[in-house]
């Protein structure tokens, strides 16, 4: 397990995370440094713990937020492949209907065939 050195408001942290994954880690830590630099900028000194708790809620509105997104991506996506498998059930039968009749009509031309052929030699 891998060891990083996180800094979140200027005090230093450190952190076990995956192998491979500090820098990710680091990111993170970064976005939620910005975001609590920003709230301090906009609230002024409110309490270290304040404003992280704060920080951490407007992540998570946004991770809430992205999830609803994910979710009613996946409800159209599943939709629009259910309308393409009635499209194509639909168009299955039409081409099977169509080829219904195109076999009546040649069952109905072998038996024209065969009447004039019939009369054509009883001449």
């Amino acid at each position: 397990m891998a060891q990083v050195t996180i800094t979140i408001d200027g005090k230093q942290f450190r952190m076990a995370c995956e192998d491979g994954q500090e820098p990710h880690l680091g990111e993170l830590a970064a976005h939620l440094d910005t975001r609590i630099q920003m709230m301090r900028q906009s609230f002024g000194e409110i309490g270290d713990l304040r404003l992280t708790v704060m920080a951490a809620l407007m992540v998570c509105d946004e991770l809430s937020e992205e999830k609803k997104k994910v979710t009613h991506a996946e409800s159209a996506v599943e939709a629009d492949r259910l309308a393409r498998q009635q499209a194509a059930s639909s168009e299955n039968q039409k081409d099977t209907a169509i080829a219904g009749v195109i076999d009546s009509l040649s069952q109905r031309i072998e038996r024209i065939t065969r009447v004039l052929s019939g009369a054509a030699t009883a001449e």
